[in-house]
């Protein structure tokens, strides 16, 4: 089935795309990477609307992107102002050209159809002291354990109607992003989760518009994320070529 990658990565009348909590998130993601970070260039697979892109510009001077909406590299391109590279391309047809020290895939490897296949291809493009960042939301936040136990979830897996509008196709925990990291043939260095997480994204940015949520607030829960990182919003894995 052809896929429309623009329709995909717009708002619909029942489920945003992105909330404000989604981009204070990328900071929090950005401090949890700095550990593994590599000097040099930088390769961002998924762009949206150029948030994320942004905080890599702040870091690094050769930054390239590669998304498959047109109007994502649209926005993104005037998010970045020149400052980085765009190629309109699904990642199974993408050829670079080339190795990097960084490759990023934020929430997006929950929208490829064929996982593995396509993280074996990606790991290609991996230079071979890079990492490869890969951060997907996880089954297991708390935020979805309620909604579950609300009734309006079935498991704390299942791609709701709403996600797959947006084009997921899985929902991730710790073990089966993990299991197909490794069945890439990539070798985990370091995963974790980001941000413990007990409301939903609407009732996130409900709170932090009417100010009850604080930036405070939001580095506690960050934090608290470091100690359970099983209930967290997203969860990640650090990747490399090679042995341990």
């Amino acid at each position: 089935m052809t896929r429309n990658y623009d329709l995909e990565a717009k708002d619909h009348a029942e489920h945003r795309y992105a909330y404000d909590f989604d981009y204070r998130m990328h900071r929090y993601m950005m401090r949890t990477f700095s550990v593994w970070l590599v000097p040099g260039s930088v390769l961002e697979l998924g762009c949206f609307h150029g948030h994320f892109t942004k905080l890599l510009c702040e870091r690094f001077d050769d930054v390239e992107v590669v998304d498959a909406s047109p109007e994502c590299i649209e926005q993104a391109s005037r998010a970045v102002a020149g400052r980085a590279r765009f190629h309109c391309s699904r990642f199974e047809d993408f050829e670079p050209g080339r190795r990097f020290d960084n490759i990023f895939l934020i929430h997006t490897l929950e929208h490829l159809d064929d996982r593995v296949q396509t993280l074996r291809r990606i790991s290609s493009w991996l230079a071979p002291t890079g990492h490869l960042f890969v951060a997907t939301p996880n089954a297991h936040a708390a935020s979805r354990q309620i909604a579950v136990n609300m009734g309006l979830m079935s498991h704390t897996a299942a791609v709701t109607p709403a996600e797959a509008a947006h084009g997921h196709r899985v929902t991730y925990s710790m073990d089966t992003l993990a299991a197909d990291l490794r069945a890439a043939g990539l070798t985990i260095k370091g995963k974790g989760g980001v941000f413990f997480k007990g409301l939903a994204n609407f009732q996130l940015d409900a709170g932090l518009q009417a100010k009850i949520i604080t930036p405070e607030y939001l580095d506690g829960c960050f934090e608290l994320g470091q100690v359970y990182p099983d209930l967290c919003s997203s969860i990640y894995g650090v990747c490399s070529l090679g042995t341990r």
